[in-house]
């Protein structure tokens, strides 16, 4: 296995683990006011191959500990005896850092990719002469 494919294979999980990760964060916008809905957390580990290229995966998915505003709606169907009900514990301001982040990481990935890619085609034109 060449350089070159071990450095696109590098960004190419880069670039899957960020995409996995807009996905989450967009899953969670979504939800914003749903009732009861538990926000979604993303967590990343280092994968290591036979070959000793470590690439990125998504280790896990889970949800957020922390508990969602209680909301005061009497006429609302989920709402209990006192009138309130869960709503979500999804913060729009924290989805949207989160996204803005995921995106620049992506995009540094891609640009990672293209570079590696230019590279290599530089010296097959190179190895052509």
């Amino acid at each position: 296995m060449s350089a070159f494919s071990k450095a696109l294979g590098v960004s190419a999980s880069g670039l899957n683990a960020q995409a996995q990760r807009l996905r989450i964060v967009s899953e969670n916008v979504a939800n914003t006011d749903t009732p009861g809905y538990r926000r979604k957390t993303v967590a990343f580990s280092e994968d290591v191959e036979n070959s000793g290229i470590a690439k990125v995966a998504l280790e896990r998915v889970s949800l957020d500990r922390r508990s969602g505003e209680k909301i005061y709606d009497p006429g609302h169907p989920m709402a209990d005896q006192t009138g309130h009900y869960t709503g979500s514990n999804v913060d729009l301001i924290v989805e949207i850092a989160d996204a803005r982040e995921a995106q620049r990481s992506y995009e540094a990935n891609l640009k990672m990719f293209d570079q590696a890619r230019q590279m290599s085609s530089g010296l097959m034109d190179l190895l052509r002469k």
